[in-house]
């Protein structure tokens, strides 16, 4: 009772008062009103903007002189990486001014201008340092959105450049967010033509130009009409004698990004061609040498 007696509602005016505190109501439900509205405002202009450069970028694809996909991405990442600092920035700009009043600007001027020295001395350079590296890294078109690269002991698909970071998500699953300035090396494996590697183990009892024979003919049927390769597959040699069997090396090259799904199936190849030929390939398996059978 003795809170309600101390509170005062002026319904005509929207004024509240409650013991030393006085505020109006009507002023505060404005003020609310009004941020939501800048919030709506940012969230729809990101959106649009977005959208406009998905557009825009897509068009370009028809143009004589035009930027490959990956390149394409890329900057579309950069720009609206822009955007939305640009646009988050003036937004919290206008919801502080909205709040504070129009005596912010100076009010910020000055504090900016004397917390700005201090700041740059203790950790603006890494923005900077991350912001221009970002820049030279997408100007000297080190590595593009969709490239598979590694980054220290990071590597998996680039899915997104941005002013600060980029962003690699692993096979597994795991996103690295690793700043662009910290980026001091960078190995791009999807640049060029990827070799394929298979190793097939021929036992010692067959013969190994009937196997390499066999072998090649299957490469040649995996290669037909097989638009990922760039150099077909062939044997290239004998690269171990192991305790089981013989190793042969069969190598060839392939689009980037392809390379996995191809080993998979030229394996596939290979081994339902030495079916066919009736090649073994050694397994373990127990031998009884000598002795007699026990009952």
């Amino acid at each position: 009772m003795n809170f309600l007696s101390k509170f005062i509602f002026d319904v005509e005016t929207g004024t509240v008062q409650l013991q030393k505190m006085k505020f109006n109501v009507y002023n505060v439900f404005e003020l609310v009103i009004r941020v939501l509205v800048v919030i709506v405002m940012m969230y729809i202009i990101v959106k649009l903007v977005n959208k406009f450069i998905d557009k825009t970028l897509k068009k370009q694809e028809d143009f004589r002189f035009s930027l490959d996909k990956k390149r394409s991405k890329t900057i579309g990442a950069i720009l609206k990486s822009v955007v939305k600092y640009g646009v988050y920035f003036f937004g919290i700009t206008v919801i502080l001014t909205l709040i504070f009043g129009s005596k912010l600007f100076s009010a910020v001027s000055l504090t900016f201008a004397s917390i700005g020295g201090v700041a740059l001395g203790f950790g603006s350079q890494n923005l900077v340092k991350d912001v221009v590296n970002g820049f030279f890294i997408l100007f000297e078109d080190q590595y593009s959105v969709g490239d598979y690269i590694t980054i220290g002991k990071s590597s998996g698909i680039v899915e997104s450049i941005e002013l600060r970071v980029t962003k690699i998500r692993s096979f597994k699953g795991d996103l690295h967010i690793i700043p662009n300035g910290n980026i001091s090396e960078v190995t791009n494996h999807s640049r060029g033509p990827i070799s394929i590697n298979v190793n097939v183990s021929i036992a010692y009892e067959e013969n190994i130009d009937d196997a390499t024979k066999v072998i090649n003919i299957a490469c040649d049927e995996f290669s037909k009409d097989n638009e990922d390769i760039v150099e077909k597959p062939k044997v290239v040699g004998i690269t171990e004698l192991g305790s089981s069997g013989v190793n042969i090396r069969v190598s060839g090259k392939v689009k980037p990004m392809k390379q996995w799904a191809n080993e998979n199936q030229l394996r596939k190849y290979v081994k339902e061609a030495l079916d066919k030929a009736e090649i073994e390939i050694p397994y373990n398996k127990l031998q009884f040498i000598g002795g007699e059978k026990s009952e």
